[in-house]
């Protein structure tokens, strides 16, 4: 719920604190104080079209801010994070600057917010009546989640919702193989040829680097043999060679170390060379006389590289993505040999699932049409207390041409507020205040289900007076019991049942006009009572009986 407005330079407001609380706030004052004005700040905050008209003349700019308690609003939590913004669990700052030349900015804990990021929150925290491009009970989704909310069919709506995505997520995969066999179709003959040129060619990973080191070989086979002998022959085979003064030289250690064991260690070390070299001395030998001169496996190797060559401009780089080239083929003629067979187990899904869905969406229908009936009742039956005597309350379904995510109809509320007229949309009731209290009404009637913490009314109490003044007071008090209600009226009834009633006062500073917010308590609360319950406000007949309805005696 709200904790504060803060309202600067706004219209006719210079600099308004509006403290509010929990159950139902009152902002009561003489006509054309700003009492409304407060309610207009409250929507810009909240995402509201924004111009420049909004400046108070004079000022470079408005500020609406209001500080929010979240706690316990889970919904408003998942969204913050959705959005990336900053959540101290407990309380939400919201912002929104309007500059002179039309420009706004917003602000969420800080952060820079879009006036469509302010508006989905202000969607979980406030529902405004009064204006009807703020008024939530006008959009047509959420009408049709009234109504399942209030019927128990969510659940129905959501399995349907659900089926329609699963026949919509079908019907798209269903078009998208047939749109890749088409293409697989028109490229076949050119995917076989290049598989043939590739699996043609017996590739394998590393092929090209053993080839290079194999054509490095064959092309230095002289020096190689020539070269290796020669080591063999000095390492082990010559005269005095390498071998042999190493064991001449360890054997001499050995001896040495009889006299001072000290030196055994280091005799044991010149075996080991004399073992490694002797190893050394064997592999040179081997490998000198198996060096081949192929001339004819160098030219092969070399055609062979050739080929390898060109596979790699045309399908490489590299030899690793030849070979993953021709596996690609692979898997796009594998695809068109099993679109037959992909298509048609889709098609078995696909009218499994429409089936289901037309089931559900059957079953949700029944349900929404029982629904309806007992909601017109329910809402028929507060009319006449809201002064609606008369007025009728129906819920129209107008059957879509497909399936969809809302089932087999659109649901629209409609209403009549005269005898002997057809029910109509309710954004085509004329009445400001006759469509205020239509949404009391289903306020009422929907308060254990619309679980929005604050509810704001404007114009509620247009043109009503005496019993019916009485019924809306109470309804929204009623209302108020759990959550936030903050009503702009002028009927003394409405405000005496307020836990919190703030009154607006018109003023000058400076020579300019201002409106101030004050808290009212004690006798001040009795004056205004009394005054807006007309005649002499001063009288002690007045006074007497705005004590009655405060139910005190100040």
């Amino acid at each position: 719920m709200f904790v504060e407005l803060i309202i600067r330079n706004f219209a006719v407001l210079k600099d308004l604190q509006v403290p509010l609380q929990a159950g139902l706030n009152v902002l009561s004052g003489e006509t054309g104080a700003g009492k409304s004005i407060v309610v207009d700040a409250l929507a810009i905050l909240l995402g509201g079209r924004a111009s420049s008209g909004v400046v108070r003349s004079g000022e470079g700019r408005a500020l609406v801010e209001g500080v929010v308690d979240i706690r316990g609003l889970r919904p408003v939590a998942v969204l913050l994070a959705e959005l990336g913004l900053e959540d101290d669990e407990d309380q939400l700052v919201l912002r929104r600057e309007v500059r002179a030349g039309g420009r706004s900015r917003g602000w969420v804990n800080g952060s820079p917010a879009t006036a469509g990021m302010l508006r989905r929150i202000g969607s979980l925290l406030v529902d405004i009546h009064g204006q009807h491009e703020h008024q939530r009970l006008l959009s047509g989704d959420f009408q049709q989640q009234v109504l399942d909310a209030f019927g128990g069919c969510t659940d129905a709506a959501d399995r349907v919702a659900e089926g329609f995505r699963r026949t919509a997520d079908l019907r798209k995969r269903l078009g998208a193989l047939a749109e890749r066999r088409r293409e697989l179709e028109s490229r076949a003959d050119f995917i076989r040829f290049q598989l043939g040129e590739i699996l043609g060619a017996k590739l394998h990973a590393g092929e090209d680097e053993e080839l290079r080191v194999e054509t490095n070989r064959l092309g230095h086979a002289d020096e190689l043999a020539r070269e290796s002998h020669a080591l063999h022959e000095l390492l082990h085979a010559a005269e005095d060679a390498v071998s042999d003064r190493l064991a001449d030289a360890a054997a001499r250690l050995r001896r040495l170390g009889e006299k001072d064991p000290s030196l055994e260690s280091h005799a044991s070390t010149l075996e080991d060379a004399y073992h490694q070299v002797s190893d050394a001395a064997a592999e040179l030998g081997r490998y000198s006389t198996g060096i081949e001169h192929d001339p004819a496996r160098l030219e092969s190797i070399r055609q062979r590289q050739v080929l390898i060559q060109r596979l790699q401009r045309k399908y490489g780089p590299t030899l690793a993505e030849v070979i993953q080239r021709g596996e690609n083929l692979r898997s796009e003629l594998d695809e068109l040999e099993t679109a037959d067979m992909d298509a048609s187990a889709l098609r078995d899904e696909l009218e499994q699932a429409e089936a289901a869905w037309q089931a559900d969406a059957q079953e949700l229908s029944q349900q929404r049409e029982e629904a309806a009936g007992r909601l017109s009742d329910a809402a028929e039956e507060i009319f006449p207390a809201l002064g609606l005597e008369g007025g009728r309350f129906h819920v129209q379904f107008e059957e879509l041409s497909g399936p969809s995510a809302r089932g087999r109809e659109r649901i629209r509320f409609m209403a009549s507020m005269n005898p002997g007229f057809p029910p109509s949309p309710l954004s085509q009731v004329a009445s400001g205040g006759e469509l205020s209290r239509v949404m009391l009404a289903l306020k009422s009637v929907l308060s254990d289900i619309d679980d929005l913490p604050t509810l704001v009314f404007d114009e509620v109490d247009a043109g009503i007076g005496g019993m019916v003044a009485a019924n809306v007071a109470d309804c929204l008090a009623e209302v108020s019991r759990g959550r936030q209600v903050l009503v702009v009226t002028h009927l003394a009834r409405v405000a005496a049942r307020a836990s919190n009633h703030l009154v607006v006062e018109k003023g000058a500073v400076d020579g300019a006009a201002v409106s101030l917010v004050r808290r009212l308590e004690g006798d001040e609360r009795v004056h205004e009572v009394a005054r807006m319950l007309g005649g002499d406000a001063g009288s002690g007949t007045s006074l007497e009986h705005a004590r009655e309805l405060l139910g005190r005696v100040v």
